[in-house]
């Protein structure tokens, strides 16, 4: 078998490469091939079946050479983030829309349909949510980024209906913990909560304790990438675009479970200065239930506790010892 991943050195990226060349498998074959594509490959490891393609995926020439002889399951994580893309409307564009649209053509001229798991966002429902989500919320944009991965998600769809892909499109929420001050996202405050309570430095978080938001960990990020792939075709019933079950919490839960894990004495690191800009974005997420997605094997960190074990102990590095917490599972 031959995966190809676009964005393999980013974040999300570089754990899925580790997980994959930990299993082995996927969709019950033997990964012969690794088609990893960014713009700098050096941070993954040394391994035979990786195959490393270095460039940009908004350059025509890199998505034909990783395709030249076939693929059969397409990770697609490239993207520019959402603050970026705002800032840089032009890039965001040819990255986040134009090379997605170009993927799945090149993808049409395949003999077969590969399997093409898309990273979409929440962002595709902007900012006024309803008090209760269920999955099926309406789509209303409010960041260029959304928007893109709206039109992305259409045309997955369009093209899996037409028989030319076996598209899946997942809705991901913040994911955690991302490194400190390098993601371009609006949200990177949640990663950075969790960084400086782990190395013991004070932080001053820009939303309030009671800003609430949907967390994942990468662990758990990555398990349903895979999860995604993994569908049969007749499992899907028509369906090609999941929103993900999420755990929602507020900061002073996560902050709770931070200090539930290391100790009551790191609780002072960790003061408020609230952005009312960003806390309306990015500290307003009501409760949200996935059933669809849940039934199909996506699933959530389970609880508080389990999410930053899960943040900070990423795929394939060995969990760390930690102290035992008894916390009830979410019900989100």
């Amino acid at each position: 078998m031959r995966v190809l991943i676009t964005g393999a050195n980013g974040f999300i990226g570089r754990q899925l490469v580790l997980r994959l060349l930990e299993t082995g498998t996927l969709r019950g074959r033997t990964i012969d091939a690794l088609l990893v594509v960014d713009r700098c490959l050096g941070a993954l490891p040394e391994d035979g079946r990786l195959r490393r393609l270095p460039g940009d995926v908004t350059e025509s020439a890199v998505l034909r050479r990783a395709l030249a002889d076939g693929v059969d399951v397409v990770f697609h994580l490239a993207g520019i983030p959402g603050a970026i893309a705002e800032r840089d409307y032009e890039l965001g564009y040819r990255t986040n829309l134009l090379a997605s649209l170009e993927l799945m053509q090149l993808l049409r001229a395949q003999p077969s349909p590969a399997v093409l798991v898309f990273a979409s966002s929440v962002a595709v429902y902007g900012d006024d949510l309803p008090p209760r989500m269920n999955g099926e919320g309406d789509l209303q944009p409010a960041l260029t980024v959304g928007a893109h991965k709206q039109m992305v998600e259409t045309a997955l769809v369009d093209l899996s209906r037409r028989g030319e892909l076996d598209g899946r499109a997942i809705r991901l929420p913040s994911v955690v913990a991302r490194p400190d001050g390098t993601s371009g996202l609006l949200s990177g405050f949640m990663s950075d909560l969790l960084n400086a309570f782990v190395r013991n430095t004070p932080y001053c978080c820009p939303v309030s304790p009671e800003a609430t938001g949907w967390w994942m960990s990468v662990r758990c990020c990555v398990a349903n990438l895979i999860q995604a792939a993994e569908l049969e075709v007749d499992s899907l019933r028509s369906r090609r675009v999941w929103q993900l079950p999420v755990l929602k919490l507020s900061v002073a839960e996560v902050i709770e479970g931070l200090v539930e894990l290391y100790g009551e004495e790191r609780r002072s690191l960790i003061t408020h200065a609230p952005n009312p800009q960003l806390e309306a974005a990015f500290g307003a997420f009501p409760p949200l239930r996935a059933p669809q997605a849940r039934a199909l094997g996506f699933s959530h960190d389970r609880n508080v506790a389990s999410l930053i074990r899960n943040a900070l102990t990423p795929p394939g590095a060995p969990r760390r010892g930690r102290p035992q917490v008894r916390v009830k599972e979410s019900l989100q």
